[in-house]
Formats: structure tokens, sequence, C-alpha cells
């Protein structure tokens, strides 16, 4: 029960963080799209601005899950996935440094180096991520060495398949939307126009990579197996496409907010539902059961996972009231006075 619950708690925390910093690695992928002059680049800048950093507080409560509740699968997943992980770590610093470096000084070079930047270190990780998730559904090239390691079976470009391809461009499109969402919803006039007008344009090219992977996900992955063993399960990709159905509805309305909260619907069903899939497996292995990472063969004591889930169930909901906080304090849209103030990018 206890292996169950931090699997689910594993899964949950993966949602939550493409949830939020999705938004804000679509946007930061969109930026050269939707901004026209240096006004509005700023406000691309501060529509992120007051949650970018606190939304990556969830990788980090994710990756420690997995590096507390799931040792040997964290050690596992650096083994075999050791490049993609620090090019998104690297990705990630450069994005941070791009947001606080950009207005070091007066000059427009100064300034377009950031920004592409920003760019960079946005759409990497979205992509990675997608690639990284979708071969862990697949199943990923391993073998368990005689000395109990587990290797990766070839080159990283192994990973680089059509499949983990079609999850990389699914996320990239998935952040995307959610990024022009939330840029509509959070700036006024011409700004918020384009970035709505853009959201709906992509949507259909979301909806149809989201349907691809669904569909190749049957033949591609073991996933489908736990739902059609248990059913209710099949909740999970209904929400995801109710959500995504809904965008448009809210979108063509003008209620971006809502069609932003449809798409993270989306989102975050469309993750648990890989989780869900995944059972009882972390990193599952192709090509040697030995190496296949499991909730059961991989996780820690039952007496830390008791201790950890004290913990967890005590600071998780700080986390939760102070992230809601920050949203409610800065809730308000981004305009020229938010952008006359000391403390604005």
């Amino acid at each position: 029960m206890l292996e169950l619950t931090w699997f689910i708690l594993w899964g949950v925390l993966w949602a939550v963080y493409f949830l939020l910093d999705g938004f804000d690695l679509g946007l930061g992928t969109l930026m050269p799209f939707l901004a026209k002059d240096e006004r509005e680049r700023r406000l691309v800048y501060n529509a992120m601005g007051p949650f970018w950093d606190g939304n990556e507080v969830w990788l980090i409560t994710a990756g420690g899950v997995t590096f507390a509740a799931f040792p040997n699968t964290y050690a596992a997943m650096f083994s075999t996935l050791y490049t993609p992980l620090m090019l998104i770590l690297f990705a990630l610093i450069l994005r941070g440094i791009s947001f606080e470096f950009r207005g070091k000084e007066d000059s427009d070079r100064w300034r377009k180096t950031w920004d592409l930047a920003m760019v960079v270190g946005s759409f990497l990780p979205a992509l990675l991520f997608g690639v990284a998730f979708a071969n862990i559904f697949r199943g990923l090239p391993t073998r368990m060495t005689p000395e109990g390691y587990v290797m990766l079976d070839g080159t990283i470009f192994s990973l680089l398949n059509p499949y983990g391809l079609l999850g990389g461009l699914t996320f990239v499109l998935l952040f995307l939307v959610h990024g022009a969402l939330w840029a509509a919803a959070k700036t006024e006039g011409d700004l918020s126009a384009r970035a709505g007008s853009l959201a709906l344009k992509l949507w259909p090219a979301e909806l149809v990579a989201a349907a691809v992977l669904l569909v190749a996900s049957y033949w591609a992955t073991p996933l489908w197996n736990n739902y059609f063993a248990n059913p209710l399960l099949f909740v999970l990709p209904l929400l995801a496409v109710v959500g995504l159905v809904l965008v448009p509805v809210f979108g063509r309305q003008g209620a971006w907010f809502k069609a932003w909260g449809a798409n993270g619907l989306a989102i975050v069903t469309a993750t648990l539902w890989g989780v869900a899939g995944l059972w009882p497996n972390l990193l599952p292995s192709r090509l040697d059961p030995a190496a296949t990472m499991t909730a059961h063969n991989s996780a820690s004591s039952p007496l830390t996972l008791k201790i950890m889930l004290g913990v967890a169930l005590v600071f998780v909901p700080i986390v939760i009231a102070y992230q809601a906080w920050v949203y409610v304090t800065f809730s308000h849209k981004v305009d020229d006075q938010v952008l006359a103030e000391p403390e604005a990018y």
C-alpha cells in the first residue's frame, strides 16, 4: 500500500509540474512569435515573472520523491537518461539566468541574446521531457550488467525513435497552447488578442498530436493493458479529451482563464493516463525484464516511506498554500503600470 501511495504521489507531482511550468515553458518558446516590440517582450516576461521559479519547485519535488521513495529508479534514471536530463537542467539554468540578466544592460544586442536564451531554455525542456516520458512509456532499451547496474543498450540517439519524437511534439504543442492561453488571459489589447488567436490556431495541431499519441500507444507501449484490466481508469483519457474539446469553446467566448484551465485539465489527466498505464513500473525495460525498475523492487524501506509520508502530509499543503497565495496576489493583468514598477523585468 505504501508503494502504491508513493507511486500515485510521484505521478501527481509530475502532473502538477507540467500543469504549472508548462505554461511558462510554452510562453517562453512563443515569445518571438507573440511580442512585436520591447514593451510586449517585457509584458511576456512579467506574465511569467512572479510564477516561474515557484512552478519549478514541483520539478524539484518530483525528483526528490524519486530519489527518496524509489532510489534504485533514481540511480537507473541517471545512468540511462543522463544526457537528456543534463540538457534539461542546463536549459532550465539558462532560462532562469535570462530572467535576471536581461535587464542588466541597456543594449539591444544584450537583450536579444538573453531572449534567445529564454527561447532555447524553454523549448528544449518541453521537447526533452516529452521524448523522455514517451520512451519510458514505450520501455527503455536497457539491460542489467553483471555487476547489477542498469545500462542503456546503444546510444542516446536510440531514444529519438518515432514514438519518442511524437511524445516530444505532443508535449511541445500542449505547452505552446498552454502558454498562449496564459498570455491571452494575463495581458490586454493587441498582445492578448494575438496570443488568443495563436492558441486557437495551434489547438488543432495539439488535438491531432494528442490523439495520434493515444492511438499509437496501443501498438507501441503496454500502457493500455492496465486500462483493459481496470476500466475505471478510462476516466483519465476521457477527461483529457474533454479538456481539449473545451479549449476552443471557452476561447471563442474570450474566457481565456477558463480555456487555460481546460488545457491544464488535459495536461494533468494526460500525464496521469501515462502514469496509471505504467503501474507498477517506473522505468520499464523492453529488452531485459531484470532491468525494469518498479515500485516494488526500487522502493525504500517501509519505515522510510512512512516517515516521508508524514513529512509530505505536512509540507506539501504548505507549498500548495504558498503557491496559491502567489497566484492570487499576482492575479491582476500585466500592463504598463506593472512595467513601471522597480522590480519589473
